[in-house]
């Protein structure tokens, strides 16, 4: 492959931004070929939570979207290969379902086939508190290979705006997937001075 693949879910958690701004992250890259699927969900909280343009934004920005009833799309099959997923963000419905096997949607299955075929899947799991169920579920998928990564900011960036935070996680999140030269890098702690 000349350029990677990326596949990228967005779930109806709040914290949509963060799925937004992964995307533009990777199309700013170039050299990366996207694959969006939105959930239901997803597509009301981009609205609500970014405004009404966030969804055709969100389309955009993707090389490839599919419509999330869709599971006979290419990247439902592990013979499309990829350099991975990002779920940003991962709804606990979306994570369970994952963890669990209820793969009644496009979102879940590609997620389902990065495990099967070994590759890497980052979940940018959103909701606080946890309970005991939340906690095993991503216990679940941790076991099988994903990367549960909630998105907590790096407060030590001193970062002076959401914007910055939002930018902060998405970097993290793409770093996860580890794609080399083709992605933009997060600030890395360099220790503190003297």
């Amino acid at each position: 492959m000349s350029q990677s693949r990326v596949i990228v879910g967005i779930s109806g958690a709040s914290g949509a931004a963060i799925g937004l701004r992964v995307l533009e992250r990777l199309a700013e890259a170039g050299r990366i070929e996207t694959h969006l699927v939105i959930s239901p969900a997803a597509e009301r909280t981009l609205a609500a939570e970014i405004g009404p343009e966030a969804p055709a934004r969100a389309r955009d920005l993707a090389a490839h979207c599919h419509d999330h009833r869709d599971i006979g799309a290419s990247i439902a099959s592990g013979s499309f290969r990829t350099a991975g997923m990002i779920v940003a963000p991962c709804s606990m419905r979306t994570l369970s379902a994952i963890a669990y096997g209820q793969l009644g949607d496009l979102l879940v299955r590609a997620a389902d086939v990065q495990l099967k075929e070994r590759r890497r899947l980052v979940l940018l799991a959103r909701e606080s508190p946890l309970h005991l169920g939340h906690l095993r579920a991503m216990a679940q998928v941790t076991e099988y290979g994903a990367i549960v990564a909630p998105p907590v900011p790096a407060f030590y960036l001193r970062p002076g705006d959401i914007a910055a935070i939002v930018d902060q996680i998405a970097l993290r999140a793409i770093g996860l997937l580890d794609l080399g030269p083709y992605a933009p890098a997060p600030v890395e702690w360099r220790g503190e001075e003297s």
